[in-house]
């Protein structure tokens, strides 16, 4: 992940390394907050579901959050925070669980 996050630091990140950071990031949420009550998504990239509280069974969980990479990279690295992230317009959350303010950066600074 460093060779990504240097990458992605020089404005140089393809999608290989896009992906990677995404697919890590998210991996760091899970470990952070373990459970099923919400949705993170990141297209094309991945999503996971993260967050104590009840579980769905079946089609889309009650709390979604889907957002670009362009976001999530730097929203998860603490280089902007929960709310100016959904001022942007690109973060969409819906449900209960949906604030992750109290989550990030998953990395320390």
């Amino acid at each position: 992940m460093d060779e990504a996050l240097r990458r992605y630091d020089a404005g140089d990140a393809g999608r290989t390394e896009l992906k990677l950071l995404v697919k890590e990031l998210l991996k760091l949420l899970v470990a952070k907050a373990p459970g099923h009550a919400v949705e993170v998504r990141v297209p094309p990239y991945g999503a996971v579901q993260c967050i104590e509280g009840p579980r769905h069974t079946r089609g889309t969980p009650g709390a979604v959050i889907e957002m670009p990479a362009d976001i999530w990279i730097p929203l998860a690295l603490g280089r902007v925070t929960w709310s100016d992230a959904r001022l942007t317009g690109k973060v969409r959350a819906s449900g209960e669980r949906t604030d992750l303010t109290n989550l990030l950066p998953l990395l320390p600074n």
